[in-house]
């Protein structure tokens, strides 16, 4: 759907994006992340072509990013972006013909959403009468009611307690589902590994990390384990230290367990072979690092 190739955007004397390339597949849902001040809403402003890139270029749908492609986009940017004094459906209507919809198919897809979300009731209401969670509602239908080959959502669950958040994140895989491929620039890691197939993630201006979810977390899967265990009644001692692990976390209150790192020259079959005889074990996970752990690593060691 979309490919970033080597773009840099320079403000003053803070370069925003230095050769960022970037490859979104069609039809996936695509996390942009990064710390704040990383680029992510530069790449974004860029991509809407609220502003030019100094060098590089996009190429949409198999297409040179222009002008003809604003229609297909659907942003929904972090900041609020609604008019406060304006009635919630003459606004609606409004945004919907911007995006080239006539008034009728216009009001009967606003009428579709606000039914199935609903905010029904919304109609002859305010902006400003509404709650941050409310706003950030009425502005995910604006984005997303034009049907949008490529939906751009920051922070869309901005202002939202969890049952909307829910609701949310409900229609997002819904519209993934029927075809639209989806950017996602979030700080929340836990959302990313429930909705993200792939993810890129930005640091001082440049991609530090890129590829599917499932591939990186499992290239940074690490021999770590909880195991679970008893102590066999017929041994009179139990001495689980082992140079063939390291003991990261151990608890003896009630049921006994521990957490381990096992070296790159040892396997799982060494260690168990040297508890089994010591304990009874009843479970084993393996435990691997979330993506809130690989965005701290990354960022944290990219000096």
């Amino acid at each position: 759907m979309l490919e970033i190739r080597n773009i840099v955007k320079q403000y003053a004397h803070h370069k925003a994006l230095d050769d960022v390339s970037i490859h979104v597949p069609t039809g996936k849902i695509f996390g942009l992340l990064g710390p704040n001040g990383a680029g992510k809403t530069s790449l974004i402003r860029i991509i809407n072509q609220i502003t030019a890139p100094d060098s590089g270029e996009i190429i949409f749908d198999g297409q040179r990013l222009n002008s003809s492609h604003i229609g297909k986009i659907g942003y929904l940017p972090e900041e609020r972006g609604l008019y406060k004094k304006m009635l919630i459906g003459d606004q609606m209507i409004y945004l919907a013909q911007l995006k080239g919809l006539s008034k009728q198919l216009a009001k009967e897809k606003i009428k579709f959403w606000f039914e199935k979300l609903k905010i029904e009731s919304w109609w002859d209401k305010k902006v400003e009468d509404l709650s941050k969670g409310m706003q950030q509602k009425v502005q995910f239908v604006a984005t997303v009611l034009h049907e949008p080959q490529l939906i751009i959502l920051d922070e869309p669950f901005s202002g939202f307690d969890p049952v909307n958040a829910q609701v949310i994140q409900d229609e997002i895989l819904e519209l993934n589902k029927k075809g639209a491929t989806i950017i996602y620039s979030t700080h929340r890691m836990e959302s990313v590994e429930a909705l993200c197939d792939n993810i890129a993630l930005l640091n001082k201006s440049k991609v530090i990390l890129e590829g599917s979810v499932k591939e990186i977390k499992n290239n940074y899967r690490n021999q770590t384990y909880k195991i679970e265990y008893h102590k066999k009644p017929e041994v009179d001692a139990v001495f689980l230290d082992s140079s063939l692990y390291q003991k990261l976390e151990e608890h003896k209150n009630g049921s006994n367990s521990m957490t381990i790192q096992i070296p790159e020259d040892k396997s799982l079959n060494d260690v168990l072979f040297h508890l089994i005889p010591q304990v009874e074990i009843q479970q084993i996970f393996e435990i691997i690092p979330s993506m809130h752990d690989i965005f701290i690593d990354k960022v944290t060691n990219n000096i």
